[in-house]
């Protein structure tokens, strides 16, 4: 099966990368960044010109896109180039409500779509060992796994189209969560006058310890304050994006009040372990 993949940045290189061990070919599209297509060219990907030449010579293409108008725009290029039989997979964090939208017209096209959002970040990409939470129908998740295999070690099927959009906004809720909850806790210990690295240590003892907070403190003790590779305008969507699906929650509000501010007050490209600084 010929594959596309279109948005071959921080978590889509490692992406790539597997499908290619995998033994795929794959046709990559330059965006912003040109560092990554010309690595992943001399591993054996193919670099395709636009848009239409993804689609003419895909029968699947992948997504890795920022947000769900990005995905849409995508897709609208894509149409009428696109036919029968093809399958295109949005592994970004999109909102449910305009996956299955999408879903449907793909449909009247004869398109199949699945949404495969991940958990994990770029060195989990890297190494294969990404989380999949797949919404597609049974016939196209079969069709789809092995490819996700290449660069997943935990592939769940969660539902119809939509549902594994669901499912990482859920996911997001709690890492977004915890985010807000590391920085404001380092700060008031900054206030106090805590030293961190003895807080950090003991912390890791007691059930504050996860994976969130160790990619958070632990570079910003080396005065690395990037190292939770996740920006905080792409923290601030996807909060926004469960807002919208739980709108009564007190919770997600006053999580994503904390995003909105650092985004406003220009920090949106930082990540978020930049939080610890304010």
């Amino acid at each position: 099966m010929r594959l596309g993949f279109i948005g071959a940045g921080l978590m889509g290189h490692g992406m790539v990368s597997g499908l290619l061990k995998g033994g795929y070919p794959v046709s990559v599209i330059a965006h912003r960044n040109r560092a990554p297509i010309e690595d992943l060219v001399g591993r054996g990907a193919r670099e395709a010109a636009d848009l239409a030449t993804i689609a003419s010579g895909s029968d699947c293409i992948f997504l890795c896109l920022s947000n769900s108008k990005v995905v849409g725009d995508t897709i609208a290029k894509l149409s009428s180039h696109l036919r029968r039989g093809q399958i295109i997979v949005d592994s970004g964090t999109s909102e449910p409500k305009t996956t299955r939208a999408l879903a449907a017209d793909l449909t009247r096209l004869g398109v199949a779509f699945a949404d495969a959002p991940l958990t994990g970040g770029p060195e989990q990409a890297a190494r294969s060992e990404l989380g999949v939470l797949c919404g597609a129908s049974a016939e196209t998740f079969v069709a789809i796994r092995p490819m996700l295999a290449c660069f997943a070690n935990t592939i769940r099927h969660m539902g119809e189209v939509g549902s594994g959009h669901s499912a990482k906004l859920i996911s997001n809720f709690l890492v977004t969560g915890m985010i807000a909850l590391v920085a404001e806790a380092f700060a008031t210990a900054r206030e106090e006058g805590l030293d961190w690295p003895s807080l950090y240590d003991t912390m890791l003892n007691g059930s504050g310890n996860s994976g969130v907070l160790r990619k958070m403190v632990e570079p910003a003790l080396a005065g690395d304050f990037e190292g939770y590779r996740f920006s905080l305008e792409n923290a601030c969507k996807d909060i926004g994006y469960y807002n919208d699906l739980h709108p009564g929650s007190a919770t997600a509000k006053a999580i994503r009040d904390v995003f909105s501010k650092a985004v406003s007050e220009g920090l949106g490209a930082k990540n978020v372990s930049n939080l610890l600084k304010l």
